[in-house]
């Protein structure tokens, strides 16, 4: 018996994926790969939920803390980055764990997307940036809709990132990115791993989300994005448009009152917990595990018993 290939640990928002990650590296002698597409992003610590010193402290991370806010960081970034830590992980011995919420990350990784024939164009990118911070993203994901619905439809009306990249690949090509993707799973060839999903009763993960936001804020959400600003990073970046970021700058800004931008910030995460659940449970391959009554121990028991049960050996401490 042999340790496993990659093991993969998805879910919603607030449903535990870190602790238990935490714990299952415990029992396989694991590292994790993070695929949260906020979490890459240096200074974006609160709002992100990104690991404590801790939880580091338990466990080596990869691809936390890894670029700057004003760093174009794409898909195909995040998976090259994430097959050489991969690698790492393997030649020391270790086992590789991915965990985090960015479906397409996961996807793009496991279904081995190339991602690299898609061009680039820093003009068109620029004047699309820019439109972005003028206008505002639902502007440009209403054109988006126009000439890729495929991916306007994938796609939230605030991630002007990935809003910005799609455009700029049709404006350069007259090729939507989707079908760049089409072509990427024609020739992939599908990466062997263990996928896991945790998943809870709605008013549990509800009440979670909640919790959370409120620690955010109690943490010091509202200094940390006060400070990215003085830093010069400008509120109209992707990353300062994220989900919790762009609320938190239109309350500094005097645009949202307090009790107003925290309404929204717990209700937004609602929804985003809802389109996460959406994505992953369309992949047939994921085992779910119903955390909503376990702790971040148990659901990492349950994880190692059904690797077990297949063959493949842990190291307990």
């Amino acid at each position: 018996m042999a340790n496993p290939n990659l093991i993969v640990l998805v879910g919603p928002t607030a449903a535990g994926k870190t602790a238990t990650a935490i714990e299952i590296c415990r029992i396989v002698q694991g590292e994790i790969i993070s695929a949260d597409s906020m979490q890459v992003y240096k200074h974006l610590d609160i709002g992100t939920a990104k690991p404590t010193a801790e939880e580091r402290a338990k466990v080596q991370f990869h691809l936390i803390d890894f670029v700057e806010p004003d760093c174009q960081f794409t898909v195909s970034d995040w998976k090259a980055n994430a097959e050489s830590a991969i690698a790492d992980i393997r030649d020391r011995g270790k086992v590789p764990v991915i965990c985090g919420g960015t479906g397409l990350y996961v996807k793009a990784l496991l279904a081995d997307w190339t991602l690299a024939s898609t061009p680039r164009d820093p003009v068109i990118r620029a004047n699309l940036v820019a439109e972005a911070t003028n206008s505002g993203p639902q502007a440009l994901h209403a054109k988006l809709l126009d000439v890729d619905p495929v991916t306007a439809n994938r796609l939230h009306p605030n991630d002007s990132v990935r809003i910005v990249r799609a455009l700029e690949v049709y404006y350069a090509t007259g090729v939507a990115i989707s079908e760049y993707q089409d072509r990427d799973r024609t020739a992939a060839i599908p990466r062997d791993a263990r996928r896991f999903g945790l998943t809870m009763d709605r008013p549990v993960l509800y009440e979670r989300i909640e919790q959370r936001v409120d620690a955010m804020v109690a943490a010091g959400f509202e200094l940390e994005v006060r400070d990215l600003l003085q830093r010069g990073y400008s509120a109209g970046l992707g990353p300062m448009r994220s989900l919790g970021y762009k609320e938190m700058v239109e309350y500094i800004g005097g645009e949202l009152t307090y009790s107003d931008m925290l309404s929204e910030v717990k209700q937004k995460t609602r929804q985003y917990a809802k389109r996460q659940l959406t994505w992953f449970k369309a992949d047939k391959s994921i085992d779910w595990i119903d955390a909503s009554a376990l702790s971040s121990a148990e659901v990492a028991s349950e994880v190692v018993r059904q690797l077990e049960s297949v063959g493949v050996k842990s190291t307990h401490d």
